[in-house]
């Protein structure tokens, strides 16, 4: 298995307010120091956008870079989402990446709500994923859309739209597959001819279906533990990860639990519990 990080296990996330938001080489220390080789670089501003320095900051941790998250908005005709683009094409090419992991992001900050498209608009998305698949190719990577809660690819039906209307691939996300109302497994053991990368979490059930009904928002599961280290939520991550090994998968298992820090952890912090999934996913 190709194991990998996120800097949002450790709190480091691209919406404003997020929380604490702790400093690079601290995330980069503990990611290789609980054995892992590689990561996704997180949002733009937290590793240094000049190639040269990012490349240097790697190397400094001994970290491969297999991609980066990069929000853009796919369904306003008025909009090019080229351009949203283009920075971070930019560093994941320099850093060696293989993948771009897009989301189709509604134009406000944050997830915890979105807006219904009309035809026309899903005919833009549908569209512009296609024409940045190609912009991907021709630098020598490979786009891949990543269902997401609180972006205009959520539920099931969002999810077989773009199946249906575009050659891109997925990101398999278990947990926000899961929040949005797809089976991950089921999922995977439909379409894993579709699937090129993945981001692992687990998942507190209970918490997701508060967000589904709307009692509570994504961020405020998030702050109260709705993610939980590989193997102790309610998402089958052994079932996931034997059907796509047996479909043939050789990308990224990109570990990811979402958390959100009030402030400078005491202690292990946000790291026992990646060190916990590292464990877990080792065992497998």
């Amino acid at each position: 298995m190709k194991i990998a990080g996120a800097p949002i296990s450790w709190g480091v996330c691209e919406v404003p307010g997020w929380g604490f938001q702790l400093e690079p080489d601290r995330v980069l220390t503990e990611m290789r120091g609980v054995g892992l080789t590689a990561t996704e670089l997180g949002p733009e501003g937290f590793l240094p956008a000049d190639t040269d320095e990012l490349k240097t900051v790697l190397a400094q941790h001994d970290l491969a870079c297999v991609g980066g998250f990069v929000p853009a908005v796919l369904h306003n005709a008025d909009h090019d989402p080229a351009d949203d683009l283009a920075g971070p094409l930019e560093s994941l090419v320099a850093a060696g990446a293989g993948v771009v992991v897009l989301a189709a992001a509604t134009g406000s900050d944050g997830y915890d709500s979105r807006p219904v498209l009309d035809e026309n608009q899903w005919a833009t998305l549908l569209s512009n994923l296609d024409r940045l698949a190609g912009i991907v190719s021709a630098r020598g990577l490979l786009a891949v859309l990543h269902p997401h809660v609180g972006t205009m690819v959520e539920t099931r039906d969002d999810v077989d739209r773009v199946l249906a209307g575009s050659a891109i691939p997925l990101c398999l996300d278990t947990g926000h597959l899961l929040i949005g109302g797809t089976d991950p497994l089921e999922l995977a053991k439909a379409v894993p001819n579709r699937i090129a990368h993945t981001h692992l979490k687990d998942v507190d059930a209970a918490l997701a279906a508060k967000v589904q009904s709307g009692e509570l928002s994504y961020t405020d599961a998030v702050k109260a533990g709705m993610y939980t280290p590989l193997g102790t939520g309610d998402v089958d991550i052994a079932g996931i990860v034997s059907v796509l090994q047996d479909n043939g998968f050789d990308g990224w298992f990109v570990m990811e639990q979402d958390t959100i820090l009030d402030g400078a952890p005491a202690g292990d912090g946000p790291v026992a519990d990646v060190r916990a999934s590292v464990a877990y996913l080792n065992s497998l």
